[in-house]
């Protein structure tokens, strides 16, 4: 099974999480956090900035790791490197992604999450209540 490794940006604004519904490939419709593959020589940090900056138009700070996140989907493995991020420019433009919503620790479950980034949202929780 072919492993693929990825970043995921969780970015904070006060007490609140962006989070992203996919807009294509076999997990359409699930949320995630925004983030994408990494490139040969790229740092995760790197690979972030750069994924955020295509993704959603935005400069980013990259903060401290949450987690790596390893799952086994049917048809590969995911290792997902996983930041507390902030903005530090721009709006947030949706570009590949269907929907997004910044959610509060009350809201963190009321979206339907893809079962890699399902693992993260405990972690956020206790950091978001700290």
């Amino acid at each position: 099974m072919k492993t693929i490794e990825v970043v995921a940006a969780v970015i904070r604004h006060e007490d609140k999480i962006f989070t992203t519904q996919r807009g294509y490939g076999d997990q359409k419709g699930g949320w995630e956090f925004p983030g994408g593959k990494m490139e040969p020589g790229e740092t995760p940090q790197e690979a972030l900035i750069r994924e955020i900056k295509e993704e959603l138009d935005t400069e980013i700070e990259v903060g401290d790791l949450i987690d790596t996140v390893e799952y086994d989907y049917p048809k590969f493995h995911l290792t997902m490197h996983c930041f507390f991020c902030t903005v530090k420019h721009g709006n947030l433009v949706l570009k590949e992604h269907e929907a997004a919503k910044w959610l509060t620790l009350e809201t963190l479950d009321s979206v339907d999450w893809l079962p890699a980034d399902q693992g993260l949202i405990e972690k956020i929780r206790q950091t978001l209540t700290h």
